[in-house]
């Protein structure tokens, strides 16, 4: 008969054996993706390393998953040799899950606060940062259109993903998303009828040319390059919390230095400043839906 003791003293080795092997396969990964990032730094001068390593390892896990590889080794040289997989892997690193007057409430106050003051300049810049397939960036030309403004405002909406940039200009998007669309139009307190701003057309609506006229779309990467001319607004919703610390307050001072004194910033709803080096550089003008004005 085996002693409940020497049971428990035969445990130990084996619970140690596999923490150390889960330890060495952690290890093992984190030094992979060193490796990654190394590769495409220097093959792409793309920088990920700072990155939420949280969001990172989601998105590089899904590109696994998808391409169907075993491990981050077998992913480097895909990277690094195999003609087009970049552009493929940019597409699983870029989050692009958005909608038309995404969470109604942030343009209703947008509009009432925002958009107000901003009536006072000839000339308006608007900076949409990190705009992906571009929904939000038609949803803010329509609520200045319907403010007065769109015809003496310049929007510069840039992205570092240029397949996004490429659907967001060309303004075309599946017409069974337009239903969804329009009750957050509704949402908004739109003046006119959704319908009034898109063309549709089979199975797809096209966004009123007359929205882009005052629309610039560009490649930016928030990591490396540096502002546009002075804005009056900067829009950057839920980009931020795919950054690490440092990478937030680099971009963060990016968007104060690009920001007129009294220019305003709205950040995503998981967003703030509250924590940041910026911290005291901005006055919360609707701290729910994270709008923030540059101190004059």
């Amino acid at each position: 008969m085996v002693s409940n003791q020497a049971s428990s003293a035969e445990t130990v080795p084996v619970n140690k054996a596999r923490k150390t092997a889960k330890q060495k396969a952690e290890a093992i990964t984190a030094f992979e993706m060193t490796l990654l990032l190394q590769a495409i730094k220097f093959r792409y001068n793309y920088d990920f390393s700072n990155y939420s390593l949280g969001s990172l390892t989601r998105q590089i896990n899904n590109c696994l998953n998808k391409y169907k590889l075993k491990n981050i080794s077998e992913l480097i040289p895909k990277i690094l040799h195999e003609k087009g997989f970049f552009t493929l892997f940019l597409r699983e690193m870029s989050v692009t899950v958005t909608e038309m007057f995404r969470d109604p409430e942030v343009f209703n106050t947008l509009r009432d606060t925002v958009l107000s003051d901003l009536k006072k300049h000839a000339h308006i810049n608007i900076w949409h940062a990190g705009c992906a397939t571009g929904e939000e960036v038609y949803s803010l030309a329509i609520m200045l259109k319907e403010e007065g403004l769109l015809s003496r405002c310049q929007i510069y909406a840039t992205d570092f993903n240029n397949h996004s940039i490429d659907i967001a200009e060309q303004g075309i998007y599946k017409a069974e998303k337009i239903k969804g669309f329009t009750e957050n139009y509704q949402l908004a307190n739109g003046k006119a009828s959704f319908a009034d701003y898109y063309q549709a057309k089979h199975s797809y609506a096209k966004m009123s040319d007359s929205l882009k006229e005052h629309i610039t779309f560009a490649h930016h990467d928030l990591i490396k390059d540096s502002c546009f001319a002075k804005m009056h607004l900067i829009v950057c919703r839920n980009v931020l919390i795919y950054f690490n610390k440092n990478l937030q307050n680099h971009v963060l001072s990016l968007f104060q230095q690009s920001l007129h004194q009294g220019g305003y910033l709205l950040l995503g709803d998981k967003e703030s400043l509250e924590f940041t080096d910026q911290k005291d550089n901005f006055l919360v003008v609707a701290k729910a839906q994270r709008i923030y004005q540059r101190n004059s």
